[in-house]
């Protein structure tokens, strides 16, 4: 441990050096983060430098996890979101779910989708389509807000399978989880939809001409959104692929950089530290395994979920509650991923974030209500080794996780375009007989 304080100080004292050789560069920098910013990186660099095979292993771990679950699991939802852009059908299932959203949301028909693709998917999909859906400005900066708050969710192929399976080695518990998890996404996009109503925003008008089909103006919308796009379909598809690629190695990269991070908290000791120092603060006798959990969930969710699974001395409410609460907050490796998508647009960060600790609260009080009314007597846990080995068949595993995404994203546009004719029927049938 006293190597460890002697490696930080170390950072700090050649920091301060270099501070002085170059005093007029760095008296411009007058905010606080700047100055800790450059220590936590020097400190960051330096531990690259003394633990390099622990470093390599949990940077190769993050790239594993990237390319045998992520890549397979996002790629097809992006490139599929990518080309329904382009090709109108977007804009034609906005028109036709437009008297759903804004009651509920305050948003357009268009959102449906990004929170459709969000919920099967998962991190970080909701937040891209709502980026771009602004980018080509199909909504506005206020309904993109608002759409953001709750298009932000995991999916359940990471609850049911990762967490629920693979972690805890019940199944039982991935519908408890899945359903806290979206009623609290809900929850925060019902509440987002009083924010900027004192401000100017275009109201989204739900009537309409008795005597046009709602049909046939969904269908007039999607041939005006397919000609003011104007690429040929090869060029849809080539745009696609290259913006979804960039988005995945844009994810894997901070899976790595966060599994370093996380790596040399661990060794460090500065975990052990910060439990001791959360324990004093909040006597409230949690198990260490479990506040370990917490703080490491905070960073990046799947490692907190994974150590909050092994917290076998805590009640099993409570390690629930706090998978779902992680779930819900998602970690600061995805706020990144998050944040530097939405770099590119007018969405407030601040705000995002202010959203994602509301799921994170609203997610764990449901589980705990959904736990004591339903699955109380139903969730019995085993505590065998529940250590996520790499499979020997990691080619079969990818192509079942591909698959899986293939059908799954098929499976989400039939059922949306069903639900969006089956309500633009209704609409039409209501304006017939008003007449």
């Amino acid at each position: 441990m006293h190597s460890y304080l002697l490696l930080f100080l170390t950072s700090i004292i050649v920091f301060l050096a270099l501070s002085k050789v170059h005093k007029k560069i760095l008296n411009k920098f007058e905010n606080v983060k700047v100055y800790l910013l450059i220590i936590v990186t020097m400190f960051l660099v330096s531990c690259l430098i003394v633990f390099p095979n622990n470093t390599i292993d949990a940077a190769l771990n993050g790239l594993m996890t990237w390319a045998n679950v992520v890549l397979p699991s996002l790629l097809p939802f992006l490139i599929g979101a990518e080309i329904l852009i382009g090709l109108g059908v977007v804009d034609f299932i906005g028109v036709l779910l437009r008297p759903i959203m804004y009651p509920l949301f305050g948003t357009s028909g268009e959102g449906s989708f990004a929170f459709a693709m969000s919920v099967t998917s998962g991190y970080p999909v909701g937040v891209s389509l709502v980026s771009k859906l602004r980018q080509q400005n199909l909504i506005g900066k206020i309904e993109a807000q608002r759409l953001v708050s709750f298009c932000s969710t995991s999916g359940p192929l990471f609850m049911i399978g990762a967490v629920s399976v693979g972690m805890f080695k019940n199944s039982s518990i991935g519908s408890l989880l899945a359903s806290s998890h979206y009623l609290g996404a809900i929850t925060v996009g019902l509440l987002f939809k009083y924010y900027g109503r004192t401000q100017s925003v275009n109201k989204i008008d739900n009537k309409h001409n008795k005597n046009i089909s709602f049909f046939k103006i969904a269908l007039s919308k999607l041939v005006c959104a397919r000609k003011q796009d104007g690429r040929s379909i090869s060029k849809l598809m080539g745009d696609a692929i290259k913006s979804s690629l960039e988005s995945m190695v844009m994810v894997g990269g901070f899976i790595m950089i966060y599994s370093v991070i996380i790596e040399i908290l661990r060794i460090t000791g500065i975990f052990n530290f910060l439990t001791s120092l959360l324990n004093l603060l909040f006597p409230i006798n949690l198990e260490p395994k479990l506040m370990e959990g917490l703080i490491s969930g905070l960073l990046e969710m799947t490692n907190g979920c994974k150590l909050l699974s092994e917290a076998s001395n805590a009640s099993i409410v409570a390690q629930l509650c706090s998978v779902s609460f992680l779930i819900g907050w998602s970690g600061l490796s995805i706020h990144s991923q998050a944040i530097s998508i939405l770099s590119n647009t007018d969405i407030n960060t601040r705000l995002y974030m202010l959203s994602k600790l509301l799921h994170a609260i609203f997610s764990s009080l449901y589980c705990f209500v959904l736990y004591r009314i339903f699955f109380k007597n139903k969730i019995i846990v085993s505590f065998l080794s529940n250590d996520i080995s790499r499979s020997e068949n990691i080619v079969g595993d990818w192509l079942n996780n591909l698959r899986f995404s293939i059908s799954l994203e098929f499976a989400i546009i039939i059922v949306i375009i069903a639900i969006s004719f089956f309500v633009g029927a209704l609409y039409d049938i209501k304006s017939i007989s008003s007449k």
